[in-house]
C-alpha cells in the first residue's frame, strides 16, 4: 500500500462478464478490497501519516444496485460515500486512512461497510499498524475487598494489545487463606485502556487480618503486582457476646450514679436545718 498524504477523487467502473443465474442468486453483490487475494486490508504507517487504499462493490445482479459506506475504528475517508452501482458492474472506490499525529505505536482495527437499499450490509476489516517500538506494559491498581470480593483495575500502559493473567494470594495470621495460580482473563486489552474487574471470594475468613497480593502478567514480559491489606470481624456475634456483661456494666453504674445523687441531696438537706432552741418573746 502506498504511503502518501492524498485526497483521493476518482471512481472506476467496470463491467462484468455474464454469468450463471445460478451464480447470480448466490450473490447479488459483494464487497472486498481492489485487486485479487487480498480478504481484508491492512495499512501501516508513522503518526500523521495520511494512507491510501481502494474498495470495490460488485454488483452481480440485473439490476441497478445503491449502497452507502461507512467506516468505523480507524479514520476512513471515502472518495464517495454514497453511490449507484449498474447491474453487471464492479464499482472501485478509493478512500484514505490517517494515522493519528499523537497515535502510540501499535495495532489498531476497523471495518469498511457496504449497507444497500435494502438493508443488507457487507464489510471488511482494515488493520493499521502505528509504526514504532513494540511496548508490553501493565499495571494492576485500586485494589480494595468488599464483602466477598476483590475489586481491581487493570491498565494498559504500553502500545500492545494485551490478554493478561492473574493470580491472587491471601495470607492470614496463621498462613495462607487463599491461592489463586495464575490464569488467563477473558479480556483484551488496547493500548490506553483501562478495565475494572473482580475477583469472587466465596468462603473468606470470618476471624483474621489478611494482606492481599495480585499479580498480573502479559506477553512481552509485562508485569505487576499490588497489595492490599483486610480484616475481618464478625461484628453481630461480638456485640451479642459482649451484650450481657456492657449492659451489666452500665447498670451498676447507675446505680452507684443514683447513691452518690442521694448522698449529696440528704447533706445539703442537714446543712440547711435549724434546731429551735427556746421559745421566742
Amino acid at each position: 500500500m502506498p504511503s502518501a498524504a492524498a485526497r483521493v477523487l476518482g471512481l472506476a467502473l467496470f463491467l462484468l462478464p455474464v454469468s450463471a443465474p445460478h451464480a447470480e442468486a448466490a450473490a447479488a453483490w459483494s464487497l472486498a478490497p481492489a485487486g485479487t487475494g487480498r480478504p481484508s486490508f491492512y495499512a501501516e504507517g508513522a503518526p500523521g501519516t495520511v494512507l491510501q487504499d481502494t474498495v470495490s462493490v460488485t454488483n452481480r445482479g440485473h439490476k441497478p444496485l445503491t449502497v452507502r459506506l461507512r467506516g468505523t475504528g480507524v479514520r476512513i475517508a471515502f472518495a464517495r460515500t454514497g453511490l449507484r452501482v449498474p447491474a453487471r458492474t464492479r464499482a472501485e472506490v478509493p478512500f484514505t486512512v490517517t494515522v493519528p499525529a499523537g497515535a502510540a505505536p501499535g495495532d489498531r482495527s476497523g471495518t469498511i461497510t457496504a449497507r444497500g437499499a435494502d438493508g443488507r450490509t457487507a464489510a471488511v476489516s482494515l488493520r493499521l499498524r502505528v509504526g514504532g517500538p513494540a511496548l508490553s506494559a501493565l499495571t494492576v491498581e485500586h485494589v480494595a475487598v468488599h464483602g466477598d470480593r476483590i475489586t481491581y483495575e487493570l491498565v494498559n500502559r504500553g502500545t500492545t494489545t494485551l490478554v493478561p493473567k492473574l493470580a491472587v494470594r491471601a495470607d492470614g495470621l496463621f498462613g495462607p487463606v487463599l491461592d489463586r495460580p495464575a490464569r488467563s482473563l477473558k479480556v483484551h486489552l488496547a493500548p490506553a485502556s483501562r478495565r475494572t474487574l473482580s475477583e469472587p471470594w466465596p468462603g473468606r475468613p470470618a476471624l483474621d487480618a489478611v494482606d492481599v497480593r495480585l499479580t498480573v502478567t502479559a506477553a512481552g514480559g509485562a508485569h505487576d503486582t499490588t497489595h492490599t491489606s483486610a480484616r475481618f470481624v464478625p461484628w453481630g456475634e461480638v456485640t451479642a457476646a459482649l451484650g450481657a456483661p456492657v449492659a451489666a456494666a452500665s447498670l451498676v453504674a447507675v446505680r452507684r450514679s443514683r447513691r452518690r445523687r442521694s448522698s449529696t441531696e440528704d447533706g445539703e438537706h442537714a446543712d440547711t436545718e435549724v434546731e429551735p432552741t427556746g421559745a421566742v418573746t
